[in-house]
């Protein structure tokens, strides 16, 4: 008995869970990396250490089961893990931006990892792709994305990473962006040749982050890239779309924001786009709000009507807890999800820079939820590690709330919150609370810090999640 429970040990820290009858099908869900039918988590550690290799950066994987999540159902993987391409260095950053999907249509998905400071030859700070492929076992062996060799020092390529249908042709696509240079890669995938080809999207600036959904209702996700423009800080925010031959790309000139998040928040078959503009007017921003704020633009037949009055919402709109403050970061993280099944996309909005009585950057997170009228500020909650139930207590410089991601882990149909503390106990952490009919509920809320899941130093676990 002694030995049986050793090696199922093993097992869950590695990734390789027997939990899915071998007659069962894979799921096919995206993030669901071992086929077993409930969704997983994936959180970046980008400045842990490996071995002597400082800030090398890793992956932490924790599978979804009936119970949620646990630090004893995980993987760790880093690039010197077996299968997976590279080696760990000092400073590559592996885990700075996370997203998840079947790439190779085998039913478990499958996990793009940036290493947004990766070295190339004798170019520091260039940026690489890796895709880690799922499998019965969870993820495992992995392959690099193929990139031009004439990608920019300190372009950090792979800082926004973004999956989805773009084109409509049943194959998931990936979009990776850095400062100088976007590209994407067209499915179908396959593990020994890659994608189907790649080309660059030209036609874009400088930018570090993208996000897709379908905000056209046609089953052909959008690719949304937000950049800086002279003079506006707080971002132009274009997206392409496609029209059944080619790309368009649209411009939606009043909106700001930096991370984003689509969702169909008003039910109306068309997926919504949720902006967080999290930092402080000044005078080369001249929008948003003290302290932060998001806006929801929502879709239609040909993408977000430009000429819409979006929904804003901040910290000092009625029914919303708190006050807007200086660098409070509202609007820092923002991820959507049917938090109580009832059909409307709900939204979870983070302010990691959050004060807490005496405790600087301690850091909150926000729940709103959708309506058939849009996102509500009926009913709102916010939860810090000072809220009932909530693991831990708020302390200088948490920052709960780093990152935010809406999944379901348990398959009740409800959107579990996993959140990214990367600040906690100067090393990270990831807080997760169970949905419910009647929304968030921290019975059951657990928080897994990095002595739980095994990592050594470094850290900044909690700095990023896959969507």
């Amino acid at each position: 008995m002694r030995k049986r429970t050793l090696i199922l040990a093993a097992a869950l820290t590695t990734g390789l869970l027997t939990a899915t009858p071998a007659s069962a099908a894979p799921s096919g869900l995206t993030g669901d990396f071992n086929g077993d039918g409930y969704r997983d988590v994936a959180a970046g550690a980008p400045c842990a250490d490996v071995g002597s290799a400082s800030c090398a950066g890793a992956v932490v994987v924790l599978y979804g089961s009936a119970s949620g999540v646990s630090a004893a159902r995980r993987a760790v993987i880093t690039q010197n893990s077996a299968g997976v391409p590279g080696t760990a260095e000092s400073g590559d950053l592996f885990g700075s931006a996370l997203a998840g999907g079947d790439l190779d249509r085998d039913g478990y998905s499958d996990l793009v990892v940036g290493a947004s400071n990766e070295s190339i030859g004798d170019r520091d700070g260039v940026g690489s792709g890796t895709v880690l492929w799922g499998g019965k076992s969870g993820l495992t062996s992995g392959k690099g994305l193929p990139q031009p060799s004439t990608l920019a020092e300190y372009g950090n390529f792979s800082r926004g990473i973004a999956t989805g249908d773009f084109d409509g042709d049943g194959d998931l696509d990936v979009t990776l962006t850095g400062q100088s240079h976007t590209r994407i890669y067209n499915g179908p995938f396959t593990r020994t040749g890659g994608p189907l080809n790649n080309l660059r999207v030209g036609e874009v600036g400088t930018t570090f982050e993208v996000f897709a959904g379908d905000m056209t209702g046609d089953g052909a996700a959008e690719r949304v890239y937000p950049f800086n423009v002279d003079g506006d800080t707080g971002g132009q925010i274009n997206y392409f779309r496609w029209t059944g031959t080619a790309y368009k790309m649209a411009d939606l000139s009043s909106a700001d924001g930096y991370p984003g998040a689509i969702g169909d928040i008003n039910r109306d078959g068309y997926g919504d786009l949720v902006l967080g503009d999290h930092t402080d007017p000044y005078d080369l921003k001249p929008g948003g709000h003290k302290g932060g704020q998001i806006t929801v633009w929502y879709g239609g037949p040909t993408g977000p009507d430009p000429a819409q009055t979006p929904t804003v919402i901040h910290q000092d709109t009625a029914g919303v807890p708190g006050a807007g403050e200086a660098e409070d970061g509202f609007g820092r993280a923002v991820s959507t999800g049917d938090i109580n099944g009832d059909g409307y996309a709900d939204v979870v909005v983070s302010a990691p820079g959050e004060d807490l009585g005496t405790a600087k950057d301690a850091g909150s997170v926000t729940v709103l939820f959708g309506s058939a009228a849009g996102l509500s500020t009926t009913g709102v909650k916010s939860y810090t590690q000072d809220t009932a139930g909530v693991p831990g207590s708020a302390e200088s410089w948490d920052r709960f709330g780093s990152a935010v991601a809406l999944t379901d882990v348990t398959k009740d149909g409800r959107a579990d919150l996993v959140v990214g503390v990367d600040g906690e106990n100067s090393t990270g952490g990831l807080w997760t609370l169970r949905g419910s009919a009647s929304g968030l509920t921290t019975s059951g809320a657990q928080g897994i810090t990095t002595t739980a899941v095994a990592l050594k130093s470094g850290h900044g676990l909690g700095s990023a999640l896959a969507q």
